[in-house]
């Protein structure tokens, strides 16, 4: 049969909730945990219907806070929980709703079932636990004190045998290492005269060494100087030579370049001469002529015409020369007759007019640019027709007097350019200069 537990309607409503000591605390939770499931669903709190699912060992662990707050809020649901709990304490139980505290008991069960029992006396029973508890872990504190006083005790006199063991066998200790002392300062001694005679004859040794060793580096300095001396005549004999042959070479392909041209010049301007005058037989002797200067005549009228630098026959004529060269100044003729295009299309323009009077004389047609507007997209060049730029630090006219001295004495070389100072270098090596317009107008018929 359940025991009565004692309600607390006559309980001063305002006061508070001990603070349960925390083994107190711990076992309460435990004892009402363990009886939650004993109780009908509907006597639960809703708080606590999901924890009284919880296995055993986890209702407490979990749930701990929640039922120490719903035993401290619903005494309802104190006084269930607690009739379940005093039938399973049994004896102790009853004791503890009589007000009763066993002697023998734990005063931490008591406390616990006296907290949820609440009897008269109860908040007693209750601090007395707490003081037990208390007592009990200063008494269990001081006794851990006493062990640890005397097992140090203990291990300090142990310390204290061992450390007079230890002090002993360190004197015999002491005693033998003085020994081997007095005979280490004896060898000591020994070896340090021995060191002393032998670092004297180091030194000796040292000093010979030193000598030998500048006599041979003043020997191999003086073979290095020697050596660098011969490698330096040797590697400039090397490129003089090196360059001997090349300009050699250069100057053997040049002259034989020039000389076949010359050559092939003179034979084609023979065969053309001879096609050109047709001579006769001569049937009048040298002595002739110069007898006929002797006499009087009438003034004759030369029928030949003079044609300037700019008349495109000129041109004609000069390119009507057997193995005739024309060299013409690119920029300084597209300028001249379309300079509203781009330099491309001038370029463009000029050299398919060059490529159409190579074409119609087969002869070998040279135009030269300005190497520093030289840009990307230049057309193929037409059959005999070479196109050049000048190299950088290089002006066009420069490389048209360079292409110039090139040519044998006695090829027709042609140059094209309104540039007077152009025009004058040219003509003092051989060539022919005409003005652009010649070529302009040249140019309009092909």
């Amino acid at each position: 049969m359940p025991l009565n537990v004692p309600s607390e309607a006559g309980a001063p409503p305002d006061e508070p909730e001990p603070v349960l000591p925390e083994p107190v605390r711990q076992r309460v939770i435990a004892l009402t945990a363990a009886a939650l499931p004993t109780l009908p669903n509907d006597e639960l709190p809703a708080a606590l219907r999901r924890v009284a699912k919880f296995a055993p060992n986890r209702r407490a662990r979990h749930g701990g806070p929640m039922i120490a707050t719903q035993l401290a809020g619903d005494p309802l649901f104190r006084q269930r929980i607690t009739s379940r709990v005093l039938d399973e304490a049994g004896d102790l139980g009853a004791a503890v709703l009589d007000g009763i505290c066993p002697a023998a008991a734990d005063p931490v069960e008591v406390a616990a079932l006296a907290y949820l029992a609440r009897p008269d006396g109860w908040r007693d029973l209750v601090a007395a636990a707490g003081e037990a508890v208390r007592a009990e872990a200063d008494s269990a504190a001081v006794a851990e004190l006493l062990r640890d006083a005397e097992h140090r005790a203990a291990r300090a006199e142990h310390d204290r045998a061992v450390a007079k063991v230890e002090a002993e066998k360190l004197r015999d200790e002491l005693a033998r290492v003085r020994e081997e002392l007095g005979q280490l300062r004896e060898e000591a001694r020994q070896a340090t005269r021995a060191l002393r005679e032998t670092q004297a004859r180091e030194r000796k040794a040292t000093e010979m060494l030193a000598t030998e060793r500048g006599r041979a580096t003043r020997a191999t300095a003086d073979h290095d100087s020697e050596l660098r001396r011969v490698r330096a005549k040797l590697a400039e004999a090397e490129a003089v030579a090196g360059n001997a042959r090349t300009s050699a070479k250069e100057a053997r392909a040049v002259d034989d370049a020039r000389l076949w041209l010359l050559l092939e010049t003179i034979g084609q301007a023979a065969v053309g001469l001879r096609r050109e005058l047709a001579l006769d037989p001569a049937d009048r002797r040298p002595a002739d002529f110069v007898a006929d200067s002797f006499a009087v005549r009438p003034d004759e009228v030369s029928s030949t015409r003079a044609l300037d630098a700019d008349d495109p026959a000129r041109l004609d004529q000069l390119l009507a020369l057997p193995r005739a060269h024309l060299v013409v100044d690119g920029y300084n003729v597209t300028k001249r007759g379309f300079g509203e295009m781009s330099l491309e299309q001038q370029r463009k323009r000029l050299i398919t007019g060059l490529g159409g009077i190579a074409a119609q004389t087969g002869d070998e047609v040279t135009v030269v640019f300005d190497g520093a507007e030289r840009v990307h997209g230049l057309p193929p060049a037409p059959r005999n027709v070479r196109v050049l730029f000048s190299r950088k630090g290089e002006t066009a006219d420069e490389l048209i007097r360079r292409l110039v001295r090139a040519e044998p004495t006695g090829r027709p070389v042609v140059v094209v350019s309104s540039d007077r100072e152009v025009a004058d270098g040219v003509r003092r090596h051989g060539a022919y200069p005409l003005g652009a317009d010649s070529l302009l107008r040249r140019l309009s018929r092909v």
